[in-house]
């Protein structure tokens, strides 16, 4: 396919806005890992942080750099995309893929298929109403981060098994939905919490991804925004797409890392990030010569 078929350009080549300040987002938010960390006993950390969720708190480990900047070429660079849960960017003349399964590999997340995604029929328990009211937390609606946060406070004489309901919680509100700290998280996919096993194999990585990308598709890029969900797996998509790039701008850390979410420390502050994006898509095309004529 040449440059000519491809879906127009949500903007101009050559005249995509120029990002003013720094995308905002909430996850990974410092105060509630470190609130968890302080209300946890040390196995209860350790079982969350080897649980299929831990990963973020590995990520949160690396210090990762954010690089608004790139991410935002990134998205400037989209050609129009009827799929409601995929996004196409061009770099030069290569079409890049952002979907569920690009997700799922940066991440390692579950993102299996369920027929009720949204739990409507999720009824409230007697058991998830005394643990609400132990959180503090409104029992029809799901705990905001900043009430986890208050509830890390309050902890000390809880059960084991609540204590880590919270952990868990605290990774559903601060990385996999990530939204206004003050905002009520949905309440019924908060109330799995109550089975710890089922919270743990439940697909949160299609919770994350469809979270992430509906924040990301709503947003114009012109403006100062702030976007919901784990954004930074969209920095980590770059890195993922565009190998040459990441190994100068990414800070790839040794060895064969997995999931490549914990394989980069990332970048801030890298100066012409566009054009060497850009060039990547010189080095694919001859990567791809290459391959013809051998």
């Amino acid at each position: 396919m040449v440059a000519s078929e491809f879906p127009r350009r949500l903007y101009t080549k050559g005249f995509e806005p120029v990002p003013d300040k720094s995308i905002g987002y909430y996850s990974d938010d410092y105060r509630l890992v470190h609130a968890l960390k302080l209300a946890l006993q040390e196995d209860e950390w350790e079982e969350i942080y080897e649980s299929p969720l831990g990963v973020f708190l590995k990520f949160h480990d690396l210090d990762f750099g954010w690089a608004s900047r790139l991410v935002h070429h990134m998205l400037t660079f989209q050609i129009v995309c009827k799929q409601r849960y995929e996004i196409w960017s061009l770099i030069g003349t290569t079409p890049v893929r952002f979907s569920l399964h690009e997700f799922e590999e940066i991440t390692g997340l579950n993102c299996g298929y369920v027929d009720d995604l949204a739990l409507t029929d999720l009824a409230l328990s007697d058991d998830t109403r005394a643990f609400w009211e132990l959180m503090g937390v409104d029992t029809e609606s799901g705990p905001s981060t900043i009430e986890i946060i208050e509830a890390c406070s309050n902890c000390s004489s809880w059960s084991r098994d609540d204590r880590l309901r919270l952990g868990y919680l605290g990774i559903y509100a601060g990385f996999i939905v990530a939204t206004r700290p003050g905002l009520s998280t949905n309440i019924n996919h908060a109330r799995l919490v109550m089975d710890l096993e089922g919270f743990k194999e439940f697909p949160w990585g299609r919770i994350a991804f469809q979270h992430l990308i509906n924040s990301v598709k709503e947003k114009d890029l012109s403006k100062n925004i702030h976007i919901e969900g784990f954004v930074q797996a969209l920095q980590v998509w770059v890195y993922y797409a565009l190998l040459d790039f990441a190994a100068e701008f990414g800070e790839p850390l040794p060895n064969d890392i997995q999931p490549l979410l914990l394989a980069y420390k990332g970048s801030r502050g890298r100066k012409n990030v566009k054009a060497n994006m850009l060039k990547q898509d010189i080095v694919l095309k001859l990567k791809s010569t290459t391959e013809v004529f051998d």
